[in-house]
């Protein structure tokens, strides 16, 4: 790799294995995230995602592959990188009985140049809360103080690890709202998300991450046109039955893919207005009851369903 190919990757993953005893967490995974993107990590639980974030972050280690974050490596410039990295865990767990101020300044101890802290306050929009009590803030609050604990340093790099995981609509909009910040002021962010709307919202890139490797990549828009169907039809039986063969319903014009649920169908299709009437005909002449009919644009969450016949959340 050429130095000018360094300088425009904020972090490579080259090949990357880490097991757990017989279970494969990461199984040759590969991954360039380019400097200045909002990156997107997907995949359902149990996919590799934490692991290999926690490599990248430093917390763990590999059993072999390559990771360069900004060019550098842990096992030679560990303290180089702790200066310039920003991490928000799944649940950042602070002292309850330190004031919000107490904390970012306990935080911003750590690091040898960075943000003042009435900046980073600001930022987080908790200006109001700085005398409060960790211990008294809500489950937004303090999700805002766990980013903001990540941003004292200023970071080139910020790990951002389901940071809207239990909060609210609300919380999780202001969130949100914080990130395209950063993303305005040319920062680095590696996101993991079990939200697909926060992923199209926030994303400019995405990995699709199962079985510990990368089985698609892509910009949302992109991933969503690889399914090559527009919209995506839900069908609902009754009990569990399945009335008809799915491959009867993959004859239908314009149904590009489908596949058999346990409560019903799924068809992606090209047209909703050519598929519904032959649906609406087919169950007519069968006799068929749909407990349940629905259309829905195509999402994220259809194109990892078509990849992996997982649902996002599935272990």
């Amino acid at each position: 790799m050429t130095a000018a190919e360094i300088s425009t990757l904020a972090l490579e993953v080259l090949a990357l294995k880490k097991s757990y005893g017989d279970v494969k967490a990461v199984n040759g995974l590969d991954l360039q995230v380019p400097t200045g993107q909002c990156f997107g990590l997907l995949g359902p639980n149990g996919a590799g995602k934490t692991t290999t974030i926690e490599i990248c972050e430093g917390l763990n280690t590999p059993d072999s592959g390559t990771v360069r974050v900004l060019g550098r490596t842990w096992d030679r410039d560990a303290d180089w990188l702790r200066q310039r990295l920003g991490i928000q865990l799944q649940e950042t767990q602070l002292a309850e009985k330190l004031s919000v101020l107490e904390t970012l300044q306990l935080f911003r101890s750590f690091y040898v140049s960075g943000r003042t802290i009435d900046d980073v306050l600001d930022l987080v929009q908790m200006g109001e809360k700085r005398a409060a009590r960790v211990g008294t803030l809500s489950g937004g609050q303090k999700q805002r103080l766990a980013l903001a604990c990540a941003l004292v340093g200023d970071p080139q790099l910020l790990f951002l690890d389901e940071p809207t995981t239990g909060l609210d609509p609300q919380s999780r909009r202001q969130l949100w709202t914080l990130v395209e910040g950063l993303k305005r002021e040319g920062r680095t962010i590696l996101l993991t998300t079990h939200y697909m709307d926060e992923a199209e919202r926030l994303c400019d890139d995405i990995a699709i991450v199962d079985h510990g490797t990368v089985i698609a990549r892509g910009s949302p828009r992109t991933l969503i046109a690889s399914l090559g169907a527009d919209h995506v039809i839900r069908l609902g039986v009754a009990d569990g039955a399945h009335p008809v063969a799915i491959a009867d319903l993959l004859t239908i014009a314009d149904v590009t893919s489908g596949r058999q649920t346990l409560t019903g169908y799924e068809l992606r299709v090209s047209s909703v207005q050519a598929v519904l009437p032959s649906l609406l005909a087919m169950a007519d002449t069968r006799g068929i009851q749909w407990s349940e009919l629905s259309t829905h644009s195509a999402t994220l969450e259809d194109v990892f369903v078509a990849l992996t016949g997982r649902e996002l959340r599935d272990g």
